[in-house]
Parts: structure tokens; C-alpha cells; sequence
């Protein structure tokens, strides 16, 4: 079920052999439709005058030819719909399909479809009804079907008889079908007879925007939620916090807010437009590092070293003050994100990244060792620390998640087992191989700096991805680098998150952004709902995109 919100609350063949051979295989795991006898289905081949018309060809009093044969009408057997993500399975059938119209209208069987239904009815220019029992020409009905033992973002779309049934175990499942419906009629296209059965490979299916370095506006951010809907993805994260810029209004801490920032009306308003799209939007508060925001407005909880040296945006977790300041910030953006997921950051600890971290920060190493016995590090000392803060967020009824670096070798102290590994990078100190995680139990998110990042200014060799590679070369098994887990981990991996980091925020501006994303978000999109090799080819599918905006 989503997160955000409780109830109240492959691709087109050419060849016709082809598309029945692909309907099969995938409807060994997903379940076929019974239709009627393809020589004559409902709505499609054989219209009454036809019928007259063959009775009284072959009535006695017919002997004599009409001189100008009576009109006759058939339909192919229906393609495959073209879709981003594309469909994983779909039976066909003979028939007109559905194409909207004025005066048709959406009906639900349960109110709690109303977001789902209304959306609908408004992007088709159809009228909607709500909850009706009665069936007419050219109706599209929604409906929940509990007790089905599907999945919960999973959907039927039946295109049969002039109508449009889309049903699902959950309604995220429902709003999934209403954006293939869109997709499927888009520019005046016709939604293909027959029934499509469709669901997700990955439960999170995510975008990660780096708004702390670079200022967004709501609107803009409002434009990608609508974007990321129709292509199901269902996490939008949110950093919003790092040395450039803390980007969300404080109530707790208003002296630490960026002049250019959102205010909570603004988040709420994105966050509410998200939900209705089933999607959940993570927030992101990066500690012990990345916090020099924080520290500008208290230079007091600065790390220093015993030479005097201020490491940017580093914390001194050895001081109770910095523990307080990030919890009360914790604890103050938890009913703005009601959403169960909470990335803690953790990434690039600067006081673990020199030689000697002990020697280096003394203060440290004297704190870890009163915290942990005389065996303790500055290591034990910042994974405790992700802890309390992951203690914190629990206890808001969160779910923590922490980036790769975050998690150190050799500590008497552990990672809460709970905490999710967001996976970005082989090439920080230190950082392990996926498998150490997965072969741990741990559960893992794929943010594979490789293929899904997109970092402004291109720094460190990091090229902006048109999306080609990860069509071709990506799945969420690829985790590091360019090889592949083992297939025994896939359940572990949840799925990934295409990111925008703003390393030098001011190489491309918010439209140049919205246009460099475009075709990489449509490449994670496919592989995160279906990693196998995609129907189309490159040329193909980035073409299917620019047809459908």
C-alpha cells in the first residue's frame, strides 16, 4: 500500500505473432484475460446491418446478387499499446478501442478514487461522475478490488465493448492505468481492445533533487511531480540541506535558512500534489557532514583539528549542542514529509577521510572512547551517531535510510539494522562492495553514481547521462560500477533513484535542467518497472518520447 496515503484515505510488435507470443509468455506470472471468441468480440467485428445483410444473402428469396456488395467491417487483432514505462503484459483482442469524447464519463466504485478519477476525466476532457453503478457507452470505471492477493501497485485495463475498466488491489495501482490510458490516447490516438496487466519490477522508483546547492522554485518542483507521475514513479527525495544552502523554512531554527528558500506552505502544497500522484517525497537532513548551513549561523559546533583546521561543513559530534540542533530539526520536518521514508545523509565524515583520525581530531577519539570503552573510534563514535539519528526519525514512525559511506568496517558499534543502504559510489575511502551489504541482510537502494547521476558543471568526471546508457546498460542490479550482483540479491535491492546533484549550480539554469533530465528519467523509468532488455531499441524509444511529451 502507499506510504503517503491510506484509503478514505513489449512494446508494439509489427508482427501480429509477436505480440500473442509476448502476451503468453508474460501471462505465466501475471494472469490472462478470457475474452470472447476472437471471430466475433463484443463491440468489434460483426455490426447488425452486417448480420441482416448475411441472413438475407442467404434467404430464399436472395437468389439474385446485388449488383454493389453490402459493406462489411473487421477488425485486426489490436498491437501492443506503446507506453513509458511499457506494459509488461497485454492480451489482444479484436475491436474499434476507446478513444475519448466529449460528454463521456469516469464512474468509481469507491469514493477514495475521486483524485484518481477527477485527474483523469480533466487531462481526457471527459465528465467526471463518481461513484456510479450503472454502465454506459464509452464509460472509463475505476474500481479497487480488495482481497485479491496482487500486488499493490498492480492493474488490469480491459479496452472492450467501447469502455475502459482499470481496477487494482490498491488505487496506486488505478492511477497507474489511468497514465498508461493517457499515454495510450495521447494526441488523438485510440486505446488498443484487449486487456493489459501490468505492474512494477521495484517498490521505490525514485528522482533525488539536490535543491540545497542550488535553489528551486516551487512551480518547477510542482512540474517534476506531475512529470514523475505519469511516468509511476513513486519517490521524490529531497536534500534540501548541505554547506550552500538550507532551503525549507525553521520554525525551531529559523537563523539557518537560506535567504532563497520554500516556505512550509509551499512544501505542503508539493507534498499534497505528490500524494495524489502516489508519491511519496522524501526529505533529506545530511549529517554530521554537509552541514556547513548549520554551522554558519553556529560557528560553535564546528569540528576542529588539533592544528586548528575547519574541515567545511563538518560537524563536532563529540559536543551534546550538535546532536540537539539536528535532532530538533528532525523531529520539526517529520509531520511536513508524512511519508514513512528518511534519508540521514551520512556520506563524507571528514573526520574519517585524513590518515589518522584520532590523532587528527583528539577530541573525538577521547569521546569515543567514554561512549564505548577504551577501544573506541572516531569510527564507533559516527556510527552511534547515526544511530541516535536514525533512533529519532523511528521514533517518528520513519524508516531511515543513510548513503553507502555512511556504514565503516571494523566497528565495535553496528548500523541499526533497520537502516537502508543508499548506494551511490566505489570511489569514496573505504567503500565496500554491494555484496558486503547484501550478504549482511541489509536492503539496498540503487543511486549508481555510473549511470544516475547527473551533477551540474560535470565535475570529477561525471558526464550528464542522455539516457541511452542506462537503457541499454542498467538494471537495478547494477549497483556499482557496471557489473551486475547476483540475481540471489534481487529482492534485497528496492529499486533506485535518478539524481540531480548541483556541484556548480549555476551551469545550467531550472529549464535546462528540466530538459537534460528528460530522457534519462524515461530510461530509469522502463528498467526500474521492467529491468529486461526493452522492447524497443534506442532510436525507437526516444523518439516514443518525444511523441508523448
Amino acid at each position: 500500500m502507499s506510504q503517503h496515503r491510506k484509503r478514505p484515505e513489449k512494446q508494439t510488435r509489427g508482427l501480429i505473432a509477436g505480440a500473442v507470443a509476448v502476451t503468453v509468455v508474460a501471462g505465466v506470472g501475471l494472469g490472462l484475460w478470457a475474452g470472447n471468441d476472437d471471430s466475433a468480440p463484443a463491440g468489434s467485428a460483426r455490426t447488425q446491418p452486417q448480420a441482416q445483410a448475411e441472413q438475407r444473402s442467404t434467404s430464399p428469396s436472395a437468389a439474385a446478387p446485388s449488383p454493389t456488395p453490402s459493406p462489411t467491417r473487421s477488425y485486426p487483432l489490436s498491437t501492443t499499446p506503446r507506453t513509458i514505462p511499457a506494459v509488461r503484459a497485454h492480451t489482444p483482442a479484436r475491436g474499434p478501442g476507446w478513444r475519448p469524447a466529449a460528454g463521456l464519463r469516469v464512474v468509481v466504485n469507491d469514493a477514495g478514487l475521486a483524485d484518481e478519477g477527477r485527474l483523469v476525466a480533466g487531462e481526457l476532457g471527459l465528465t467526471y461522475a463518481g461513484k456510479k453503478d450503472d454502465v454506459r457507452a464509452g464509460d472509463v470505471r475505476l474500481a479497487v478490488e480488495h482481497g485479491k492477493g496482487a500486488a499493490p501497485e498492480s492493474y488490469r485495463m480491459t479496452v472492450r465493448g467501447g469502455r475502459v475498466d482499470i481496477s487494482g488491489p490498491d488505487d496506486a495501482g488505478v492511477f497507474y492505468g489511468t497514465r498508461t490510458l493517457k499515454q495510450e490516447v495521447h494526441g488523438g490516438g485510440t486505446a488498443p481492445e484487449g486487456v493489459v496487466r501490468d505492474q512494477p519490477a521495484k517498490p521505490v522508483r525514485g528522482f533525488f533533487l539536490d535543491m540545497a546547492r542550488k535553489s528551486f522554485t516551487a512551480g518547477w518542483i510542482e512540474d517534476r511531480v506531475r512529470e514523475l507521475g505519469d511516468l509511476k514513479y513513486n519517490r521524490l527525495q529531497l536534500h534540501f540541506s548541505d554547506d550552500q544552502g538550507f532551503r525549507i523554512a525553521s520554525d525551531t531554527h529559523p537563523e539557518i535558512v537560506s535567504e532563497q528558500h520554500l516556505t512550509k506552505a509551499q512544501v505542503r502544497k508539493i507534498v499534497a500534489l505528490a500524494a495524489q500522484r502516489h508519491i511519496t517525497v522524501v526529505p533529506e537532513i545530511d549529517s554530521p557532514g554537509h552541514l556547513g548551513a548549520v554551522i554558519a549561523a553556529h560557528p560553535e559546533l564546528q569540528l576542529r583539528s588539533a592544528a586548528g583546521n575547519t574541515p567545511q561543513g563538518t560537524i563536532d559530534i563529540s559536543k551534546p549542542a550538535a546532536a540537539a540542533m539536528v535532532d530538533d530539526l528532525l523531529k520539526e520536518y517529520a509531520d511536513l514529509f508524512p511519508g514513512a521514508d528518511w534519508h540521514l545523509g551520512g556520506d563524507e565524515y571528514r573526520a574519517l577521510m585524513v590518515s589518522n583520525p584520532a590523532a587528527t581530531y583528539p577530541q573525538l577519539a577521547t569521546a569515543a572512547r567514554k561512549a564505548y570503552g577504551a577501544g573506541g573510534t572516531v569510527a564507533d563514535l559516527t556510527t552511534g551517531w547515526l544511530n541516535d539519528r536514525a533512533d529519532t526519525v523511528r521514533a517518528a514512525g520513519k524508516t531511515p535510510l543513510a548513503w553507502n559511506d555512511g556504514f565503516f568496517r571494523g566497528t565495535s558499534v553496528r548500523p541499526a539494522g533497520d537502516i537502508r543502504v543508499a548506494y551511490w559510489t566505489g570511489k569514496e575511502i573505504g567503500a565496500r562492495q554491494p555484496v558486503e551489504y547484501l550478504s549482511a541482510g541489509r536492503k539496498v537502494v540503487n543511486y549508481n553514481d555510473e549511470f544516475l547521476y547527473y551533477v551540474l558543471g560535470q565535475p570529477n568526471k561525471f558526464f550528464y547521462p542522455r539516457g541511452q546508457r542506462i537503457y541499454e546498460q542498467w538494471t537495478p542490479r547494477v549497483v556499482r560500477g557496471t557489473t551486475a550482483v547476483s540475481s540471489t540479491y534481487d529482492g534485497q535491492i528496492l529499486g533506485g533513484y535518478f539524481a540531480v546533484w548541483c556541484d556548480f549550480p549555476n551551469a545550467q539554469t531550472q529549464a535546462q535542467v528540466a530538459a537534460g533530465v528528460r530522457m534519462p528519467l524515461r530510461a530509469t523509468a522502463q528498467k526500474l518497472w521492467d529491468p529486461g532488455k526493452p522492447a524497443l531499441t534506442w532510436t525507437q524509444f526516444k523518439a516514443l518520447g518525444d511523441r508523448l511529451g
